[in-house]
């Protein structure tokens, strides 16, 4: 992983800002590979990605009566001057591809990346289709369709066409 240098343009990537203060507020990814990455302080970080590059945010937080937020975002990142939706500590936003809220969906979401990984697909490798088709499945209180191997290199070609 490299580290991006203090001066770099911000334009050239789309930043996420990681926190960690146990049991009380939790951003982290679930998968990503960023492209850079930079230390705030103990609790903070932030995590750069390049156009295209695909990745899995998870904010939680609770207050003394428990839970108060539970999200899971898969987000795309895009190139600077493309139209993105503006979210919550991610800098300058990014092309939302599926969002839950609340744990029992967030956890649904978990089992199906757990059965994509046990195929030996990287969640970041996964046609972005797939995620809004999971997005839209769920939104419609439906069971979603499985991530296979020959979807995946089904997408693996089209994208492959399409540079």
């Amino acid at each position: 992983m490299r580290v991006a240098a203090a001066g770099t343009a911000r334009g050239s990537f789309t930043e996420v800002e990681l926190f960690w203060r146990e049991g009380i507020q939790e951003h982290w990814l679930r998968f990503g590979k960023p492209a850079a990455s930079r230390i705030l302080d103990r609790k903070r970080r932030v995590e750069c990605y390049a156009a295209g590059q695909t990745f899995g945010f998870v904010r939680w937080a609770s207050n003394d009566y428990g839970t108060i937020v539970s999200r899971f975002d898969v987000l795309l990142a895009v190139s600077e001057g493309e139209p993105v939706t503006r979210f919550p500590h991610v800098t300058p936003g990014a092309q939302v591809l599926l969002s839950v809220s609340g744990w029992r969906k967030v956890q649904r979401v978990f089992g199906l990346i757990d059965a994509i990984e046990a195929l030996g697909i990287d969640p970041c490798d996964v046609a972005p289709d797939h995620w809004r088709h999971i997005h839209n499945r769920l939104i419609a209180a439906e069971t979603p369709r499985g991530y296979s191997a020959a979807r995946h290199r089904a997408w693996l070609a089209r994208k492959a066409l399409q540079s």
